[in-house]
């Protein structure tokens, strides 16, 4: 339940804990009091507990002392000028107060706000969430509990957090069904399977690469590539087909080549699916050394992605490695 006690008394207690080892509350931020109330009872409906922080202007006022150990931000941008300065400056204290503390951040935006959030937040590893549902909200908690439980008895390995993206759509594959049946009938489902093209990567480069590596394609080639794959969604099932680590490596291949710089947003775009699942994938992708952040040296709230040197001569070696060569464009 909300607890409306004083901000002082709730914004002073340390890192709580359920007796498993597990965070037990979670604080809520955002400028609708309506949806922080909203949060505060879908939470309490899973069993947690919640703090009301209160507005995006508390983060700027005061010290901001620890909250617990999930902080729940709800910062949607409306209009078409971006996210408001002081906005960000209070996400950017708000994110370094976390890194920290060690404690957990869950923001969630819209698409006209996903550049700046991602670009701001650079310190305490957030899980983004893009208009997120309701259950997607409760889902993510949970998530990050289980992550913070796993971490205290063990580093997860790569193919562990694999692992937990695929469980993590499935889950959220039937939160978006509960949706459909009790909300909004027009919600889009957000289960994305892997494909064996992110598989065979994967093996790519835990071999290792070689010292000479040949060439990309001509980047007219990937877009056509691109052009096909999209076009199996106009005889078939969307979901069918569901490959956003494949999908977004094929769009920054095509744009390395062509000398463009590609946004979180964007890219996010390419992906396929749903932007919360895609960001979580782009996330993954990042940590493993796959994508790299670049900041924009002309605006400091941006970041672009591309990919890394090893990312590079991975997809290299994988089009040289077809049966079927792909040919140059001239």
């Amino acid at each position: 339940m909300l607890n409306h006690a004083s901000a002082a008394e709730d914004f002073a207690y340390g890192c709580a804990d359920d007796g498993a080892g597990l965070p037990a509350r979670v604080a809520i931020f955002g400028e609708h009091e309506g949806l922080r109330r909203q949060i505060a009872a879908d939470l309490g409906g899973a069993g947690f507990q919640s703090i009301d922080g209160g507005g995006l202007r508390a983060l700027l006022e005061g010290p901001i002392a620890l909250l617990g150990d999930v902080v729940v931000v709800d910062c949607a941008v409306t209009g078409s000028r971006g996210m408001d300065a002081m906005m960000l400056a209070g996400l950017a204290r708000l994110d370094m107060r976390i890194a920290r503390s060690g404690a957990k951040l869950i923001v969630g935006t819209n698409l006209e706000g996903l550049d700046d959030v991602f670009a701001v937040l650079d310190q305490s590893n957030p899980q983004i969430l893009v208009s997120p549902s309701r259950a997607e909200r409760v889902i993510a908690v949970g998530r990050v509990m289980g992550e913070a439980g796993a971490a205290r008895l063990r580093e997860m390995a790569e193919e562990d957090r694999v692992a937990l993206l695929r469980l993590s759509q499935q889950v959220e594959a039937i939160a978006h069904s509960l949706d459909r049946i009790g909300h909004t009938a027009g919600e889009r489902g957000a289960f994305s399977g892997l494909g064996h093209e992110t598989a065979r990567l994967e093996s790519a480069a835990a071999s290792g690469f070689a010292p000479a590596r040949p060439a990309l394609p001509d980047p007219q080639v990937v877009r056509q590539i691109i052009a096909n794959r999209q076009a199996r969604t106009r005889f078939f099932d969307p979901a069918l087909f569901g490959d956003p680590a494949w999908d977004m490596l094929l769009d920054l291949t095509a744009a390395h080549g062509e000398g463009v710089q590609v946004s979180v947003t964007s890219l996010c775009i390419a992906a396929g699916v749903p932007a919360t699942t895609a960001l979580r994938w782009l996330t993954q992708m990042v940590e493993s050394g796959i994508f790299v952040r670049v900041p924009d040296p002309a605006d400091r709230r941006r970041a672009f992605i591309a990919l890394s040197d090893k990312a590079i001569a991975a997809m290299s070696g994988y089009f040289a490695s077809l049966r079927t060569p792909v040919l140059q464009a001239a």
